[in-house]
């Protein structure tokens, strides 16, 4: 047993696994992290072969949820493995690794807000989608969704610095976002944006959901695809979402199985982090015609060429 902070300055115990447990959870984090970063580079590597996907909006939104997705899981992985090879990190390497962690995390459903939106548009408004959904604005409409999503962490980091003595940047902490950002009103700033923010992803999602649908009623092939594409965003934002309930969950599942605290963090932290990242490759990479022709050659590295 070793002894951390909590957000509240009390010394609490917290428990770690035996060697074996603690191997056994970073291997299959590993393997996960390895085997999810391989397809979707593969994908990513597909997306820069072809000028065909680099200048199609929606292929410009889904390969920034991939590249969104390597990195997340990457700053993921590497968290967990530093937990228990050193348990503590210094608290400025945490701040970094966090804040990189959390950008990340809120990428996601901004992007599939912003994909669900290029579907309506393609579908409701078919002529005019050229002229709306460009390759210019799709790349300004990314850089909106990171600038955001950073502005949104960065009064944590202000407050923090204006705050906590020098000595606490040079501490070292069980590096968790309440460890470093630890007055209580950015928890209630964290949560009242995290509030504010999904309501506004799933309203979009439920508005372009159902305008498709009405459209698909017209046995339109395009359209049918588009609402279960939809459908899929919704999907993969539900498991996103666990995110924003992760500490409630973990704090009522540990109330209730005191002993499998460290075990409830770990199936939590795979169903939050990883099971997300499983999601992205199959809505285009497996589905989309196009995108499966040239991805199948490089996956497997085949020489043929796509027909």
């Amino acid at each position: 047993m070793s002894l951390s902070n909590t957000s509240r300055n009390v010394t609490a115990p917290v428990y770690r696994d035996s060697a074996q447990t603690a191997i056994l959870k970073n291997v299959i984090t590993v393997v996960f992290c390895i085997s999810i970063n391989y397809v979707n580079g593969t994908l990513v590597y597909t997306f820069k072969k072809h000028q065909v996907f680099s200048m199609n909006p929606r292929y410009i939104l889904y390969i920034h949820l991939v590249v969104n997705d390597i990195f997340l899981l990457t700053t993921f992985t590497v968290l967990q493995v530093l937990s228990y090879i050193v348990f503590t990190l210094n608290v400025s390497l945490c701040i970094v690794l966090l804040m990189l962690g959390i950008v990340f995390s809120l990428n996601n459903p901004l992007t599939l807000a912003a994909m669900a939106v290029e579907c309506y548009i393609a579908i409701c408004f078919p002529l005019r989608h050229t002229q709306i959904c460009t390759a210019k604005k799709t790349h300004v409409v990314v850089g909106l969704i990171w600038a955001i999503n950073a502005f949104s962490v960065i009064p944590d980091l202000f407050v923090t610095l204006s705050t906590e003595s020098v000595e606490f940047f040079s501490s070292r902490v069980f590096c968790t976002r309440d460890n470093v950002f630890r007055k209580p009103y950015l928890a209630v700033k964290r949560d009242v944006f995290h509030t504010s923010f999904l309501v506004l992803v799933w309203l979009t999602l439920f508005y372009t959901y159902f305008r498709i649908l009405f459209t698909a009623k017209a046995a339109a092939t395009h359209a049918k695809k588009a609402r279960n594409t939809v459908l899929l965003h919704g999907f993969q934002l539900l498991l996103c979402m666990l995110t924003y309930v992760y500490n409630f969950t973990i704090e009522g599942l540990t109330y209730f199985f005191p002993k499998d605290a460290l075990t409830i963090r770990f199936i939590m932290n795979l169903f939050t982090s990883v099971c997300p990242r499983l999601i992205s490759p199959v809505i285009y990479g497996l589905r989309d015609k196009t995108f499966r022709r040239y991805l199948k050659r490089y996956l497997f590295c085949t020489s043929a060429n796509p027909k």
